[in-house]
């Protein structure tokens, strides 16, 4: 029912993933759609690509974002055309998928681009030698696969050799080529026979998509814990990735895989508001719709020497820290980091370094700005799934997601107020109060007589032990 991946460095829980079968996410999925809306005013459109829920394209992601200034949404697509379109992005809250009309699909070191004439190679291999060499041994394989390729329906397009490309010879990336020749015949059959909403494409599930994409140079060992999904692991890496079969292990121990490994108790920590340091610092993440701040503070920690060394420490630590927790718990868009304020300018060039270095092990796309004078720094993480802590929580029930409730004294006047507008409202000769426990309590513990000074009708309470605080109903008898 549900499938949990931890990517652990040095012991620590670096990177997350949840997917449940009932929920799988959509990213990468291709989908025939059909558009519901087109909005000149804002150059997108509306497309129902069978989720319930209609998802959104951009002009930018139906025609590349080199487009013409003078481009019009409206004359590309029109109300009920049909689109072969792709989820860049989940839904997120109340938004829809984002979706783009430039598909993609993606192999072990491949991702073809149908319809695009472009070459390109990860930027994270730096190395101008080796990505020299990665783009003649595409040429090559392409040379060798050209026949093949053409006989299998799988039309020119762009290529973009990924990270864990790194290495990998002529026979490692034609071997992908002819998987991916494979599969987008498969998709191409089903886009040709589509009359309404439908997915053509449907990625990995998160076991064999973890392997894919962060199965590379370094990793010591894969370990899981279902004889199943062990099993298809195990044949999926000697059929794509035998350099790789070789360090899947299937566990099967008495205690749970990520008890053992404390991937539990992380996961319990992610969720909290305050996260410790080991200096006695802390840091305190508060997660709102619009961004995600998180606060330095030093906490216990006083230091042994001058208290801008102390400050300057606790900030390099939290650095590190954060990092790793927008990683753990996934969170994306606008981030605003308060650290501690410095005044030598040297310290906050270093902390600024420490964070960049920091975020340069982070997947996901980045962007950080310097430390201002105040201590802040503004970034941006790219998001494409629901951070970690909308998968697993909800808002409280009580609080409706506020975070605080109101005291019993408060809810004790409202109901003085809501017993006046009763009084005045019906010709009841009795009033009954039912609240909680707490609450009940409270009011009897008013004078009697402070009610009936205000309020003809007799007045009585009731505790209902279900109701949370804020909860209470009048009823007339």
């Amino acid at each position: 029912m549900e499938a949990r991946v931890a990517i652990l460095e040095n012991g620590l829980v670096q990177d997350l993933h949840i997917e449940r079968r009932a929920r799988r996410g959509h990213v990468g999925n291709v989908y025939s759609g059909r558009v519901a809306r087109v909005m000149p005013g804002m150059q997108a459109a509306f497309v129902d690509i069978g989720l319930g829920r209609n998802g959104f394209i951009h002009l930018a992601d139906v025609i590349g974002a080199g487009a013409a200034a003078e481009a019009r949404i409206a004359d590309h697509l029109r109300e009920g055309q049909l689109i072969t379109v792709q989820v860049l992005k989940d839904p997120l809250g109340a938004k829809g998928a984002r979706l783009s009309a430039e598909l993609s699909v993606s192999a072990r070191y491949l991702v073809y681009m149908p319809g695009r004439d472009h070459v390109g190679v990860s930027q994270r291999i730096e190395d101008a030698g080796e990505r020299e060499r990665l783009q003649g041994a595409l040429a090559a394989a392409l040379a060798q696969e050209q026949e093949g390729l053409a006989q299998e329906g799988l039309a020119p397009g762009g290529y973009i050799l990924r990270t864990a490309a790194e290495g990998a010879g002529v026979a490692e990336i034609g071997a992908d080529l002819r998987y991916l020749k494979r599969l987008w015949a498969v998709v191409a059959r089903r886009q040709s026979a589509a009359a309404g909403p439908r997915l053509l494409y449907e990625d990995l599930p998160l076991p064999l998509r973890a392997v894919r994409d962060f199965a590379r140079q370094g990793i010591e060992r894969i370990v899981i814990d279902s004889r199943e999904n062990f099993t298809a692991l195990r044949d999926f890496c000697l059929k794509y990735m035998p350099e790789v079969a070789g360090l899947v292990e299937y566990y099967d121990g008495e205690r749970a895989l990520f008890d053992r490994r404390g991937v539990e108790d992380d996961i319990q920590r992610a969720l909290q508001r305050v996260v410790m340091l080991k200096s006695g610092g802390h840091l305190v993440i508060d997660q709102t719709e619009a961004m995600t701040t998180i606060d330095v503070n030093t906490g216990s920690f006083v230091g042994r020497h001058k208290q801008e060394d102390t400050l300057f420490q606790t900030n390099l630590e939290a650095a590190s820290a954060l990092a790793r927790q927008l990683r753990l718990r996934n969170l994306g868009g606008i981030i605003i980091v308060d650290f501690i304020d410095m005044r030598d300018a040297e310290h906050r060039r270093q902390v600024h370094r420490a964070l960049e270095k920091a975020m340069a092990r982070d997947p996901a796309r980045n962007k950080i700005t310097g430390v201002s004078e105040l201590g802040l720094v503004e970034m941006t993480r790219k998001r494409t799934r629901e951070s970690l802590e909308r998968i697993l929580c909800e808002a409280c029930p009580s609080c409706a997601g506020r975070g605080v409730l109101k005291t019993v004294e408060t809810v004790c006047y409202e109901i003085f107020r809501e017993i006046l507008r009763a009084a005045r409202a019906c010709e009841s000769g009795e009033l009954r109060v039912l609240a909680c426990p707490a609450v009940i309590e409270g009011l009897e513990s008013f004078k009697a007589g402070e009610l009936k000074s205000f309020t003809a009708p007799t007045i009585s309470f009731r505790a209902e032990p279900d109701y949370g605080r804020e909860h209470f109903d009048i009823v007339a008898l």
